[in-house]
């Protein structure tokens, strides 16, 4: 399978930290990952004077936003945006419960890609819990089509991702990046990959206060002339596409488990993703939760259907 099957749950071993600067508002933050016990899930805990004023459950039910970036909480109060980079990387390393303390609204954008928050989790170790892990199978596909662009899940034997764009841009094009994730191939194949965007967007999105700490530091950027202007180019060939599904693989985290299946899209983003996610999980004949057990010693580690979830993510 293309899915660590690991029968339990995980947590870091450490408190390992970061900082940088938040990519739309462009304020400086640091965060904090903790080690969280079996079934916490992942928490950000927002700061104030170094106080924890909130908590915010990193699961779709508290998504507030989708436009740019995936936005925990309320967009004009209390929220934690541009998670995504940062649950991708818990999500492939197969870590079920971290608590996050982060002293401002919006993660680090670092440079742009998950590369820094893997080996800042490396860094700080993983480490076994003893309650069960659980995963969302899907049983049936669900699709959701908006405009020119859709998205679906299918069932499939594993964890996999197919994600599609199409962009006028040549510099861009057409690019399609497919494969099964674990760990390995995450920090191999799409850990590195930047986010992307275009100069003449610039001026519009700096006037609606977005991208105000972008840079070519942690952005591939598209001058006018339809070249990509950043100096060392790009990581991969199809940097673009791989970056996609690594926004994918973040949003799709936000379910409260690992789902075992194949996610596609075509033309998607933040808003496709996260409403492929609420229509899957509000549809509670698409899919079961499962764990995995091994019912005698020496026999290979089966999946059965168990009667709660964990994080119970279907709460929209």
């Amino acid at each position: 399978m293309g899915i660590d099957l690991h029968e339990y749950q995980t947590t870091i071993n450490s408190r390992v930290s970061l900082s940088g600067t938040g990519v739309h508002g462009g304020r400086a933050v640091t965060i904090h990952l903790n080690p969280a016990d079996v079934d916490t899930g992942v928490v950000f805990n927002c700061l104030s004077d170094g106080e924890t004023v909130r908590e915010i459950r990193a699961l779709v039910s508290e998504i507030g936003g989708t436009d740019l970036c995936t936005v925990l909480g309320d967009p004009s109060g209390m929220h934690v945006a541009t998670v995504e980079h940062l649950m991708a990387a818990l999500f492939a390393l197969g870590i079920d419960n971290v608590s996050i303390d982060i002293d401002g609204n919006e993660v680090p954008i670092l440079d742009g890609s998950s590369h820094d928050f893997v080996e800042a989790i490396e860094q700080a170790g993983i480490r076994t819990l003893t309650g069960k892990r659980r995963f969302i199978r899907i049983l049936k596909p669900i699709r959701i089509e908006k405009g020119g662009s859709w998205a679906e899940f299918l069932p499939y034997d594993g964890t996999r991702f197919e994600i599609e764009i199409d962009f006028e841009s040549k510099s861009i094009g057409q690019q399609l990046y497919a494969g099964d994730i674990e760990p390995e191939t995450f920090k191999r194949e799409i850990a590195r990959a930047r986010t992307f965007g275009f100069m003449k967007d610039v001026e519009r999105l700096w006037a609606a206060g977005y991208a105000l700490g972008s840079s070519l530091e942690n952005s591939v950027v598209i001058g006018d002339d339809d070249q990509v202007i950043n100096m060392e180019g790009l990581r991969f060939k199809d940097e673009f596409v791989r970056h996609k599904a690594l926004d994918a693989m973040g949003d799709l985290a936000l379910a409260g488990a690992r789902f075992i299946g194949c996610f596609r899209s075509y033309r998607g983003g933040h808003k496709l993703n996260a409403a492929a996610l609420r229509r899957l999980l509000s549809d509670r004949g698409a899919f079961e939760i499962v764990e995995t057990t091994r019912r005698s010693r020496g026999r290979k580690a089966e999946m059965i259907a168990v009667s709660a979830p964990v994080f119970a993510p279907w709460t929209l």
